[in-house]
């Protein structure tokens, strides 16, 4: 069994894991949310500074907490795309150095891949195939998991992600950064059929509908024109009514598209990831459409849907066993598809 010391600094966390396969042996995550939120987002030279200042802490804290020293570590890991690539550049040159310094073989992960992995952290009999809806501030994917490495993406958003549509309702409504956490609360208290939002469905060629793509512009865009319309009535904005109106839109699309997809690929199980993967409304809505269609539905634990590093030690581990190592030459993307996972990878001789 491989023990893999993982780093994640793809955006605006800075984490350091030990994964022994499918075991978290430690985690360390060190936020940067307070940092930006003066901002209203991740100022990417900011992240970049602060990863600086806190990876050498979080290294250290990591092998403290597994109890563990690097004669005991077979492998180093980090992300390297897609991502910020200040951001990335920090946690790659830390890992590659601790891998030379250590003599270790390097292993250079996909984000997304990491998301994916995060399910397999608390689920350990999960095998391929099965389907993954990935859901976070920078991506919104249907990806068929045929095995380590191999992805077909099935539906993905034509223009903003399910994570970045809730930053921008939440800045809308002036509920602060980020947004997600802050509308699930606040979803709590309202009515979520209150007002009847559009779900936005992709147009094809010729008519119809894309299956599985999904669409958020046009939801928040709806949203703008609800909260106009009402100040404009002079009336208060129901703001706990609005946000439970946009989860459950939001919720329902993913699930409607979910849903469809294993079905129609004849998947039993879908592994949700991705830091939307923590909101409730779409946890509730995937669960009960899953038991009417005899499918079953995982979600990671809470701390291991925002990123994290011992996700992205999972995904090393298991290319580790396929044989997979990365060479030392190997940069950031900032930009990568999740089907170009392999690139990354030496060929197995």
């Amino acid at each position: 069994m491989a023990t893999v010391l993982a780093i994640e600094t793809s955006c605006d966390e800075t984490a350091v894991a030990i994964v022994k396969n499918r075991k978290v042996c430690s985690s360390i995550v060190a936020s940067q949310i307070l940092v930006h939120q003066q901002y209203g987002g991740v100022v990417p030279e900011v992240a970049s500074r602060q990863h600086l200042e806190t990876i050498n802490e979080a290294i250290a804290q990591a092998l403290e907490q597994a109890q563990l020293d690097w004669g005991k570590i077979d492998a180093i890991a980090a992300t390297c795309a897609p991502g910020l690539v200040g951001a990335l550049l920090v946690g790659l040159t830390a890992a590659k150095t601790l891998a030379m310094v250590h003599n270790k073989p390097f292993l250079g992960v996909h984000h997304l891949e990491g998301h994916i992995y995060a399910t397999y952290l608390s689920e350990p009999s999960l095998n391929p195939p099965f389907l993954s809806l990935l859901v976070s501030g920078g991506h919104t994917s249907l990806i068929y998991v045929k095995g380590c490495g191999i992805y077909e993406t099935l539906g993905q958003t034509r223009d903003d992600a399910a994570g970045e549509a809730f930053d921008k309702v939440a800045r809308l409504l002036k509920l602060g950064y980020p947004g997600g956490p802050v509308i699930d609360k606040l979803a709590q208290q309202g009515n979520p059929q209150a007002f009847a939002l559009p779900e936005g469905k992709v147009s094809l060629p010729g008519g119809g509908f894309h299956r599985y793509d999904a669409s958020f512009s046009g939801l928040k865009t709806a949203v703008l024109r609800l909260v106009q319309q009402l100040e404009k009535d002079g009336g208060q904005v129901p703001v706990a009514d609005v946000a439970a109106s946009f989860q459950e839109t939001v919720a329902r699309s993913l699930t409607k598209r979910a849903i469809a997809c294993a079905l129609d690929y004849g998947l039993d199980t879908i592994a949700i990831g991705g830091g939307v993967a923590a909101n409730s409304g779409l946890r509730k809505n995937l669960q009960a459409a899953a038991v009417k269609h005899n499918l079953r539905v995982l979600f990671p634990p809470l701390k291991f849907c925002t990123d994290n590093a011992a996700m992205i030690g999972c995904a090393a581990a298991e290319h580790l066993s396929c044989g997979h190592t990365s060479p030392l030459t190997l940069g950031v993307e900032s930009r990568l598809a999740l089907t170009q996972v392999m690139k990354l990878y030496h060929p197995v001789e």
